[in-house]
């Protein structure tokens, strides 16, 4: 073997290893070591995943056991999309579960392990496991930071979809049949009818959209996201998000094909994307808490990716295999630059929660009590998130809508017109997008609310060097990312499926092009030396200072001299125009209540709230909870405490699978 390949796979073991300590001395003992643990394994899968690329780690077999060996392998997609993400999951790894009983770190060790697992393992049973560890993993580190009936039910929530989706996948492995290995699933897959096919389609966008939180699963984002802390929420949105896309693109562009029904399912594809994207951000708008605002972009920022993976399809199918590379590759850009700006934004949350003592979002002069530091990485990745020049989400977004304008290289009218309403579509997700951004910075970070000075200051402590450290870091990244990018963005050849020369084709020199230099062109470095000529406008006004008087007048507030001092823009008003027009989407509620001093004339306080109601719930998942509980109601006889009843339903257990074992072969 040789000695690149061993370094690699040599740091991934390493790497298990100390994530395999950490989950142990945390159960035995707790403290910092564990967490350090957990850094030490996110530098040593960094440090795997530098040695590995840009070609892949080598495959290592390493048990003998059965009909397949037990295989590890990381494709070149995954370790693309494993290292930047490990950046903002060191620095979580090291400030969450601080001061909380044991437990946090050992289930992000379980995540962690999870992730390396969907990235490496080469057949279906493994893969299945490590899947599994990833969902638990998140639901013990949420439980681990919130113990209450609140939050039991959210992670019940989670983890009741996320089995869905894991149900899903081992029905689309089955149905392939043929054993478990990855190595003969594409030829099973391709082998079997249009039917088939599909199914097994629909079943893997179903087992791996569950945690990528395509519609509906993305009702349990807000709920299990709003009830942990920002570490957390970063290893889910990070490492653990990019392996699911990792998973569902290997599937769904190696292992597919190009059967006749493939441009169909790819519109299926950027339906559900573009759907699920305008519907989470228009929700992620609404919020008044930091998590839940972030835990909805995350679902519209891989509703976004998933969409570009849709678009591949189609070029695919259509006979383009240059566009579909151009297209996945587009999607992989984004999770890389999306899990740098969210790790960024999860922790400045978590800043937030201690200067203010809370995680809602409200303005209260944050950036007035915390280190540029935190200002100036928290703006970087909002500034991507919202796809402003230059940063990585900007690059991302103008690439997937240069890839779509192709649309008119296709035959088929119904593919061009699915590429046209998929644009459209992503276009009024970038817009919401932007607004959410400019909601979460001007109404969270910004603003100066005299009367709650008080509260603040009795609430605010002092931001740690690590976390402040850690905010700018992971921010910083976010355009260094982008202005990097005509740089090494050849170097993902051999992540560009299916075809590898698309990578070296969208670039010239300093210029990022969508596969042509004739058809556009944007240049975020060059973007970056121009960009200090703007200052020449503030610059401008100064001068004009000395010849103009400046003129200071009180903000409006309803015409009252004296609230004028007091006056802040509140979530609610923030986005409540857009909560209004799309009410039909919302539908929105309010509860007032009124508390009386002595009498009913005399007000002594006034309490207003207000909630969406989530769109798939009343409609799909209250109706399967009733019927699973009538369902439960109906066969309550079996469980009569009989144990003659018991043997009984065992035998037959039995008989079946000995039934199953004797006539049924799979392929």
């Amino acid at each position: 073997m040789p000695i690149d390949s061993a370094l690699d796979l040599g740091c991934f073991g390493a790497a298990a290893l100390a994530w395999l300590l950490a989950l142990l001395v945390d159960l035995g003992f707790g403290g910092r070591l564990a967490r350090l643990l957990l850094v030490l394994g996110c530098v040593l899968a960094a440090l795997g995943a530098l040695y590995g690329l840009p070609a892949g780690t080598a495959q290592l077999v390493l048990l003998h056991s059965g009909a397949w060996p037990l295989r590890f392998r990381v494709d070149a997609a995954a370790l693309w999309l494993m290292l930047p993400a490990l950046l903002p999951a060191a620095f979580a790894c090291l400030l969450g579960g601080a001061g909380r009983p044991r437990g946090w770190a050992a289930g992000a060790a379980l995540s962690l392990l999870g992730v390396l697992g969907v990235s490496g393992l080469q057949d279906g049973a493994s893969f299945l496991v490590a899947w599994e560890l990833m969902g638990f993993g998140g639901a013990w580190m949420l439980l681990s930071e919130h113990r209450s009936t609140q939050s039991g039910h959210d992670n019940l929530f989670m983890l009741s979809l996320l089995e869905v989706g894991a149900v899903a996948l081992l029905l689309a492995l089955v149905l392939c049949g043929g054993g478990l290995d990855f190595a003969g699933l594409a030829a099973r897959w391709q082998g079997l009818g249009t039917l088939a096919g599909v199914v097994a389609g629909l079943l893997w966008l179903i087992g791996c959209g569950a945690k990528l939180g395509l519609a509906p699963f993305y009702e349990w984002y807000p709920g299990a996201y709003g009830g942990g802390s920002g570490s957390s929420a970063t290893l889910m949105s990070g490492v653990v998000m990019n392996a699911a896309y990792f998973a569902l693109g290997r599937a769904l562009l190696q292992w597919v094909g190009t059967p006749p029904w493939l441009a169909g399912f790819g519109v299926v594809v950027l339906a559900v994307g573009v759907c699920t994207a305008v519907l989470a951000i228009l929700y992620a708008f609404q919020q008044n808490d930091w998590r839940r605002l972030l835990a909805f972009s995350s679902a519209e920022n891989a509703a976004v990716a998933v969409t570009a993976l849709g678009a591949a399809l189609v070029f695919r199918a259509g006979g383009q295999p240059a566009l579909a590379s151009l297209a996945w590759v587009v999607g992989m850009l984004h999770l890389m630059g999306h899990s740098l700006a969210k790790g960024a934004l999860f922790l400045t949350a978590d800043a937030a929660a201690t200067l203010q003592g809370g995680h809602r979002l409200r303005q209260s002069a944050l950036l007035r009590h915390a280190p540029y530091t935190v200002g100036l990485g928290a703006v970087l990745a909002a500034m991507s998130l919202a796809a402003m020049p230059p940063s990585a989400g900007f690059v991302s977004e103008w690439y997937l809508f240069q890839t779509l304008f192709h649309d008119f290289v296709l035959a088929g009218d119904g593919s061009r017109i699915a590429l046209a309403l998929a644009g459209a579509g992503l276009a009024l997700s970038a817009a919401a997008a932007l607004a959410t951004m400019v909601k979460l910075v001007g109404v969270g970070l910004l603003g100066q609310n005299e009367p709650q000075g008080a509260q603040h200051r009795r609430h605010e402590a002092p931001l740690g060097a690590l976390r402040r450290t850690a905010v700018l870091a992971c921010g910083a990244a976010v355009p260094t990312l982008a202005i990097s990018l005509a740089g090494w963005l050849a170097l993902l050849r051999q992540a560009a499926w299916p075809d590898p020369g698309a990578a070296a084709a969208m670039t010239r020199g300093w210029l990022l092009v969508p596969l042509s230099a004739g058809f556009a062109f944007i240049s975020p470095a060059k973007l970056v030396i121009a960009t200090p000529l703007l200052a020449l406008v503030p610059l401008g006004l100064l001068r004009a200072r000395r010849r103009y008087a400046v003129r200071r007048a009180p903000i409006w507030c309803g015409g009252e001299d004296y609230a004028a001092h007091s006056g802040a823009t509140t979530a609610l008003a923030f986005s409540n125009a857009l909560r209004v027009f799309y009410s039909f989407v919302y539908r929105p509620t309010n509860a007032l209540a009124r508390e009386f001093e002595g009498r009913p004339y005399f007000l002594k306080e006034l309490k207003f709230d207000y909630a969406q109601a989530p769109f798939f719930g009343p409609w799909l998942f209250e109706p399967a909870v009733r019927a699973v509980r009538w369902l439960g109601e109906r066969l309550r006889f079996l469980q009569n405490g009989l144990m003659n009843a018991y043997l009984a339903y065992i035998g037959v257990l039995l008989l079946l699978v000995l039934g199953v074992a004797l006539l049924w072969s799979p392929g």
